[in-house]
Formats: C-alpha cells, sequence, structure tokens
C-alpha cells in the first residue's frame, strides 16, 4: 500500500550477534548463546529415565504394563512403541517431538529408543535435545502361560464344537474365519476331534464370547453345563469348569435338501427339491427348477431341522451334450443364475451305454456344450428319506447338476504349487483321529476345499489370503495350459508380514 502512494519504505534485515560463550556469529535469541553452547551449559533430558526394565512373557510374547495388565506387542511394533514412551517417568516436564526404534539384535534383550525432547530454557529460548532410552526385558510368564505351564489341564471353560457329517469343510472354512477375526487369541489350548473342535478357555467370560462369535458366522445352537470343582466354607467360593456345546447345522454348502411338508409351506410351496447355495449365519436355499429361493436364519431353521438328502460327497460327473436356454440371467444373493434345459450323460457311461438325460438346471449362464458338471445322480440313486416319503405322486427328476467341473483343467495342474496360500490354528490332534487312513481323507478333504476357494469368490470374501513367497509363475506352463482352471487374482492375496525378513531387506537395501 505504501508503494502504491509512493512512500519510500525501508527493509527490516535481521542482524547477527556474537555468542557470548564463543563468539561464533549468529541469529539473536533470548539467551544470546549458539546452540551447541547451550547443550554444553544446559542438559533438559536431566531427570528423564534413561535405563527401564519390562517385563516380557515369552510364551505368549506380551508386556507387563502395571500393575497387572498385560499387552501383546510385535518387536518393533507402533504398540510396543506406544507401550515403552508411557513407561517412562517424568516426561512429562519436556515435550515429545519424535520416537523411533534403534535395531537391536533380538536375543540381546534390549530395545533401543531414540527420543527428540524441546523444552523452554534461558529467557524463552527453547532447546531440541535427542537421547537415548535402553530397555532391558526381563523373562517372567503371564499368569495365564503359568497356570498353562504348571498344569496344561487346568482350563476353566470348555467350547466344544460338533457337526454331525461326514466331511470337514465346514470347520476347514470356520477356522479362515477364526483366524481372520482374532476368535481364538484367548484359547490356552485347542484339540482336533472326530466331528469338531474342543476349544479350552482359561476364562468364562472368554469363551461365552467364542460362543457369541460362533453363533454370528454360521447357524448353530448352544447349551451349557457346569460342574463344582471346589468350595471353600469359611470364604464361601466356589470354583467351577464349565463346558458349552455347540452344535452346527448339519446342512452344508451344495447339499441337496428336501424340505418337510411344513417348511416348505411356511416358505410358499418352496421346493421339496432345494440346493443349498450358501451357509453363513443363514442357510441359503434355491430352488433349481423355477430359481426362487429363500433364507433361514438359526432360530427359523432349529425350530424345524432337516437335513440333507444328499452331501456333496455323493456328486457325480456329467458331460453337457447340448444346452437351450428358458430365461435371463437373474441376480440372487449376489450370485448370478439363469435356466436352461440340457442333455447330459454320464462321465462313467462312456463306452457302456447311450443314456442321455434331459434335466432342467440353474447353470444356463455357466453351461456350454462340451462342458463337464457335477450333479446328483437320483436315476440310481436308492434315497431312504421319510420326508421325501411325504409328498405323494411327486416324481423325483433323473438328475440335479449343482455347479460346473472344472476336473479335466484340475488334472493339469496336479502337484503344482498355488500362488496363494492359508493360515492354519495351532491344534492339538485327538489319539482317536490319528491314523494314515485320517490323514489321507483330511488332505483329500482340504484339497477340495482349496478348489472350492478358488472357483467361488463368495466363499473367499470372508477370509484372508495371503501371497506364497516359495511360489514361481512359469510362463511355458501358462501357453501350454490354455483355458486355465479357476485362480485367486493377485490383487486379492495379502502380503504375510514376517518382520524377520523386513529387517533383512533393509539391511540389503542399506548395503
Amino acid at each position: 500500500m505504501a508503494q502504491d502512494t509512493g512512500m519510500f519504505t525501508v527493509h527490516h534485515t535481521i542482524g547477527n550477534v556474537l555468542c557470548c560463550k564463543c563468539g561464533i556469529s549468529m541469529q539473536p535469541n533470548a539467551a544470546n548463546m549458539c546452540a551447541n553452547c547451550l547443550r554444553s551449559e544446559i542438559d533438559i533430558t536431566e531427570g528423564l529415565q534413561k535405563h527401564v526394565i519390562i517385563c516380557h512373557c515369552p510364551e505368549c510374547d506380551s508386556y507387563l504394563q502395571p500393575p497387572r495388565t498385560w499387552i501383546k506387542a510385535q518387536l518393533e511394533s507402533k504398540e510396543l512403541l506406544t507401550f515403552c514412551v508411557k513407561r517412562l517417568k517424568n516426561l512429562n516436564k519436556v515435550r515429545l517431538v519424535q520416537a523411533e526404534f534403534i535395531w537391536t539384535e533380538p536375543h540381546s534383550k534390549r530395545i533401543k529408543v531414540k527420543l527428540k525432547v524441546q523444552k523452554e530454557v534461558l529467557h524463552g529460548a527453547i532447546l531440541e535435545q535427542a537421547y537415548t532410552v535402553e530397555f532391558v526385558i526381563q523373562d517372567q510368564m503371564c499368569e495365564a502361560c503359568t497356570r498353562v505351564q504348571a498344569n496344561p489341564d487346568q482350563w476353566v471353560a470348555a467350547v466344544q464344537l460338533r457337526q454331525h457329517v461326514t466331511h470337514r469343510r465346514t470347520f476347514f472354512y470356520l477356522e479362515q474365519l477364526i483366524l481372520k477375526h482374532d476368535a481364538a487369541s484367548r484359547a490356552i489350548m485347542i484339540k482336533q476331534m472326530d466331528q469338531g473342535i474342543d476349544m479350552f478357555f482359561s476364562n468364562r467370560s472368554h469363551a461365552v464370547k467364542f460362543v457369541e462369535f460362533i453363533g454370528k458366522v454360521v447357524p448353530s445352537r448352544s447349551r451349557n453345563d457346569k460342574q463344582l470343582v471346589s468350595h471353600d466354607p469359611k470364604s464361601n467360593n466356589y470354583n467351577y469348569k464349565y463346558t458349552f456345546s455347540v452344535e452346527i447345522s448339519p446342512v452344508c454348502r451344495e447339499d441337496l435338501i428336501c424340505l418337510p411338508p411344513k417348511v416348505s409351506n411356511s416358505l410358499g410351496n418352496l421346493g421339496p427339491l432345494v440346493i443349498c447355495t450358501k451357509v453363513s449365519n443363514h442357510i441359503a436355499l434355491l430352488d433349481p427348477f423355477t430359481l426362487r429361493n429363500c433364507f433361514l436364519d438359526a432360530e427359523q431353521y432349529w425350530r424345524a431341522s432337516f437335513k440333507s438328502l444328499l452331501s456333496s460327497r455323493l456328486l457325480v460327473e456329467y458331460i453337457v451334450l447340448d444346452v437351450e436356454a428358458v430365461s435371463s440371467e437373474v441376480n440372487i444373493g449376489g450370485s448370478k443364475y439363469a435356466l436352461a434345459d440340457a442333455q447330459v450323460a454320464r462321465i462313467s457311461d462312456f463306452g457302456k451305454n447311450d443314456t442321455i438325460f434331459n434335466v432342467r438346471t440353474h447353470l444356463g449362464h455357466l453351461l456350454n456344450p462340451g462342458d463337464y458338471a457335477l450333479g446328483y445322480d437320483l436315476y440310481a440313486t436308492n434315497s431312504n428319506d421319510s420326508e421325501l416319503d411325504k409328498y405323494k405322486g411327486f416324481v423325483l427328476p433323473d438328475v440335479i447338476l449343482v455347479k460346473k467341473s472344472y476336473e479335466d483343467k484340475w488334472q493339469k495342474k496336479r502337484g503344482k504349487p498355488r500362488s496363494w496360500k492359508l493360515k492354519s490354528l495351532n491344534m492339538e490332534i485327538d489319539d482317536n483321529v490319528k491314523g494314515r487312513d485320517h490323514e489321507e481323507k483330511m488332505n483329500s478333504e482340504y484339497e477340495q476345499f482349496l478348489r472350492d476357494l478358488e472357483e467361488n469368490p463368495d466363499l473367499r470374501f470372508n477370509i484372508s489370503l495371503y501371497r506364497n513367497k516359495e511360489y514361481q509363475p512359469s510362463e511355458m506352463a501358462s501357453v501350454t495350459d490354455g483355458d486355465d482352471a479357476p485362480s485367486v487374482p493377485l490383487e486379492e492375496l495379502l502380503a504375510d508380514l514376517d518382520l524377520s525378513e523386513a529387517e533383512d531387506d533393509n539391511d540389503s537395501m542399506r548395503e
């Protein structure tokens, strides 16, 4: 504004002064001393802790926050840095500007943290100084780990998960949900049983929380009981052992179900033959002949429970000879279906007979002539189901197709590693389920579960898949295979974080 009026302005300049100690030229400040002389005269870290002892539980990798709280934290994590800073006393006398770890050997039992603090010193001058705090780790087991080490069977609450079926596909899926939500972090022991899993907890509230989690992810019902262990008549204290029995619905994905007449009528005369397309906290049922669907929650299912007519272990492979579309694609519950009339023949009949079946299927959007499909062979199956006998005059179809088959493509990839992997719970195996036959059955079912994850994006939506670092893609294999089997896209995979490997990578980058 002064320039607009033509007035002369004087530019203000800041001159330098000499330090009163060393005589070096410097910008003026309230103390008239340079930064080096200020640090030599005044130590703002005086009275702050430089050495601290912290207690660490080597079993569960947690740290003691006095008086009795244990905090889980990995080395060089944000949680551990926060824990270390909070353990320092008199830190409120200065202003904390920055905190970071200084690398130490993992086995050295030392954690070094570099802190940068500020404080107002002579005549309002602000001095900034960095110093190092050394934390000495002392091993001390927490109460829960001490109890387990003294007596591994000393549990307070047990949760018995059971599903009365002939396979473990549900428990493979449930294991991944437990890992993703960290629902078993409080379990002191996990044991694999014949038809389920046993979880042991040191506190009843932990078991109750786990039972509530199971009820939110699968249709289940539970009951509980308690047994008196000891009683102190003087203080009137009772010690109990609690047992929670959780039964999971025996209906699984891809099962063929014959609905009871009462259930069918309550659902608007759905079925009676339906396919289970999804199992979460509800059961999704689909009529493959009309594309009508419904959802049953746990309360509705257990009010009038029913079992599967045929399970996925009885699926038969067919070849599709001809497909004629009947309706356009319909989106039901996030999945697409389309009605079609198809001609199919059993793979096992090739070279033996010319039996051809005409079927109505809900897979019209997937199947083309020459494709393979898996379905239930009701033509050759002797089904003794009491619910099916209640439908007088009902004619069973010869074949009900369930899903498209990629068995010929899986044969090309047999023995080859996948680009992804899954984590697993640390489970003990009960003596009654050990054996070579049981191990082969488990491996076969687990391989089928992995294939289901690759074929069905909805199934892997709620679980975590990790990159397999040992996988090396082969360009020749991708060219020769052509139309490959379904696989998991790379953008759906998570990086399996390993702190030790990350440190090695950083060291190599520094070099």
